[in-house]
């Protein structure tokens, strides 16, 4: 999602939550988030997962050191113990190992994933060893650019919602998908602006 289209969709849910029209007046609208569709994000999203941002991207430059291209084979042509030297737990180096022997031996079709619908794109992420649903959520947010997604497992989210919503308590996600629901179909916008609500607003 473009500027533009972030600011159309935030302005539509504004219109009928009074809490989202406070939060922008009060931090502005989040800027885009774009990744490239391909391995590259899969594996970084792997790489991310319970890491503070700062950190995955200490990573991720070790990563791009070591392998000037980051694609499938040249991650299984690296000498055994070469991504836990770059900071990599021992799980995520069979996630980002078993990411590339899925795509050369074509049980998991990358490339195809755009073509694909969200629920089925989710089916095709999560049947992958590492991969949850917001692993998957991610990708199709900001590589596939899905317009109506909101990862409820997102820490940060849910406490940007307890914050937004003025709740005693950090919503569930089940309950977080209650109180948004009316924000279909710009969840994603709506997301992009939770995180972007959880560094701004005051505590």
């Amino acid at each position: 999602m473009n500027e533009n289209l972030i600011k159309q969709a935030l302005d539509e849910i504004a219109s009928h939550d009074k809490d989202v029209k406070k939060g922008l007046k009060l931090v502005g609208y989040p800027p885009p988030r774009i990744r490239p569709i391909g391995f590259e994000t899969l594996f970084s999203i792997v790489v991310s997962q319970q890491l503070s941002t700062h950190a995955a991207a200490a990573i991720m430059g070790r990563a791009k050191e070591l392998l000037p291209k980051i694609e499938p084979q040249a991650v299984l042509e690296l000498p055994e113990g070469a991504l836990r030297e770059i900071g990599l737990s021992h799980r995520k180096v069979e996630y980002t190992t078993g990411l590339s022997q899925a795509i050369l031996s074509g049980s998991f079709n990358l490339e195809g994933l755009e073509q694909l619908d969200d629920e089925a794109v989710k089916k095709e992420i999560t049947a992958l060893k590492g991969f949850g649903p917001w692993s998957a959520e991610i990708y199709l947010m900001f590589s596939l650019q899905r317009q109506d997604i909101f990862p409820s497992g997102d820490l940060a989210l849910l406490v940007a919602l307890q914050k937004l919503k003025s709740l005693d308590e950090k919503p569930n996600p089940e309950l977080a998908q209650e109180l948004i629901t009316h924000w279909s179909p710009w969840r994603t916008a709506g997301s992009l602006f939770l995180w972007h609500y959880y560094h701004g607003a005051p505590t």
